[in-house]
């Protein structure tokens, strides 16, 4: 005689798993690109931690320098756009900490970005938000070149500069930075008297270069009219 289920017993639900999409593929390699650096990144690696075999990414991606610039496209369309309602400096500067920001949240993005060969939609989709504001601001073209490209180059110098000093003063032990401050202390005393007295915040030196840029390049388009 065949036995019936118990009324009380559950069906087994299989296990579902999301669908992979080329989204999910760069979202997960952000996250290892976060936790363990640019170099710690690899197809095998990004298949496990998507839980699928590595082959099936290559639907979604060619290779590793294809999801490399994709990676990087997918953070810079992520950056804040300049504000329409605001001045000109305002929505720059807004934008600008803004982008700041985001770097800082993904610390092997600026060194990343700054290899790669080509110019990406994503890198022109944001410097065209810039450049129109620019314009409306009454720049000329040529004021309007060489403030992007310093805009471009603060973001991406500074900020790289920044990550660059800061993790490498954090892997250093206690005692090596101690003996590092004494050395800086006997063989360069200016130098080490601002580093003592001085407040350091890198978003703060950030905004307050990024200020004197903008001022400097609203005073040169206020001398060309």
């Amino acid at each position: 005689m065949a036995r019936k289920l118990s009324s009380t017993r559950k069906p087994r639900i299989s296990a579902t798993r999301a669908p992979l999409n080329k989204e999910r593929v760069l979202t997960a390699a952000i996250s290892i690109a976060d936790r363990e650096g640019i170099d710690g990144l690899s197809m095998r690696k990004l298949g496990e931690e998507l839980n699928v075999e590595a082959m099936s990414l290559y639907r979604y991606i060619a290779n590793k320098e294809e999801l490399l610039d994709a990676m990087s496209d997918y953070i810079v369309n992520t950056f804040e756009r300049p504000e329409t309602n605001l001045d000109w400096k305002s929505a720059l500067r807004q934008c600008t900490l803004s982008a700041h920001k985001t770097l800082w949240a993904h610390p092997w993005l600026c060194a990343l970005s700054m290899s790669r060969p080509k110019i990406s939609t994503a890198s022109l989709g944001y410097a065209e938000s810039i450049t129109g504001v620019l314009r409306s601001a009454k720049f000329s073209n040529q004021l309007t070149h060489h403030a992007l490209h310093a805009i471009d180059n603060h973001l991406f110098g500074s900020t790289l500069q920044e990550i660059s000093l800061i993790t490498g003063m954090q892997a250093a032990s206690p005692e090596i930075n101690a003996i590092f401050l004494q050395q800086m202390v006997d063989k360069y005393p200016n130098i080490s008297h601002v580093i003592v007295d001085a407040v350091h915040d890198h978003e703060v030196e950030f905004g307050f270069v990024l200020d004197l840029l903008l001022d400097g390049l609203e005073r040169v388009r206020d001398a060309e009219k």
